[in-house]
């Protein structure tokens, strides 16, 4: 596993990232250099309240630890006890105008150390995008976007991975996915059955795909007018953008368990959000469109 080849392509790319979004925007970032004391540290670029978004985050972390955390062993106990090291950009952007879906992405890479054993890496990720009031030809976008960067790697791997993102990005506790998915893969070349070459390629073929695949949906909407009733609707259902982080992003779970930093990690929390009791949409309304069209796994590429 090539550390420094994989820190030089995650911090590139958080910088591309970063200033392809201060352009569309037209404020810059703030940066935030932070250190762990366990070992290791990371780079956070963070807009609130910019000329679009609302808040926004682009991080790069590459974290080290003595155990793994329970987030991590829960699904492979066998690694258990050993040491790790872990390594990505994660984002989520939150646009002010309702008519803007919310988009997150993550790429990382992940090795786990034992003594007297070879190391055992994986990579990770995916991209996915949470509408209010969507647009079909946006989310075909979006997903075509997908679709075509992870064509090289074989004609299965987008349906597959565009299955497990509705999978992963779903609240059981509502019966519902939290937006329109996208593309996610995880444990990639643990198995051995993928070189690290490989896995290398399709996780930055992920992670070089968000900007063409997010920002022409933001061009196309971002003067959409819009009022009251599209803030208190966008307020409402980034409740369910909460939820489903707090409860069972396996990202915040790992960063909270393994001391990462509170507020970078956090960082992917709306800034305005509201809960109400049992509300339901007006049959036939805008809002009800969002649950009865796009809030259900259809084959948007």
């Amino acid at each position: 596993m090539d550390i420094p080849q994989l820190k030089a392509y995650f911090t590139g790319l958080q910088t591309r990232i970063v200033a392809a979004l201060e352009a569309f925007d037209g404020h810059a970032f703030k940066t935030d250099a932070w250190e762990r004391p366990e070992g290791g540290g990371g780079l956070t670029r963070v807009i609130e309240e910019g000329a679009f978004f609302e808040r926004g985050g682009v991080n790069f972390s590459h974290v080290m630890g003595a155990r793994m955390p329970a987030s991590a062993t829960a699904h492979r106990p066998e690694l258990a006890g050993r040491r790790f090291e872990a390594m990505g950009v994660s984002l989520v952007l939150h646009p002010r105008n309702p008519y803007c879906p919310t988009a997150h992405m993550n790429v990382r890479a992940f090795v786990a150390l034992k003594d007297g054993e070879a190391p055992v890496w994986w990579f990770g990720g995916g991209m996915d995008m949470t509408p209010y009031y969507p647009w079909e030809e946006d989310v075909r976008h979006f997903h075509g976007t997908c679709k075509a960067a992870l064509a090289p790697f074989g004609a299965d791997v987008y349906p597959r991975y565009k299955t497990w993102c509705d999978e992963y990005f779903f609240l059981k506790h509502r019966n519902e996915p939290r937006g329109v998915g996208g593309v996610f893969f995880d444990d990639l070349g643990a198995d051995g059955q993928v070189s690290f070459e490989q896995a290398f390629a399709l996780t930055q073929a992920v992670g070089d795909a968000f900007v063409p695949a997010y920002l022409p949906v933001l061009e196309a909407r971002r003067d959409v007018p819009y009022g009251e009733r599209e803030r208190d609707f966008q307020a409402y259902r980034r409740g369910r953008y909460v939820e489903f982080n707090l409860v069972f992003d396996r990202g915040t779970l790992f960063g909270l368990q393994s001391g990462g930093r509170t507020e970078s990690i956090l960082m992917s929390l709306p800034p305005v959000v509201k809960w109400r009791y049992d509300w339901h949409p007006e049959p036939g309304s805008p809002e009800a469109k969002l649950y009865d069209e796009y809030l259900r796994p259809r084959d948007w590429a």
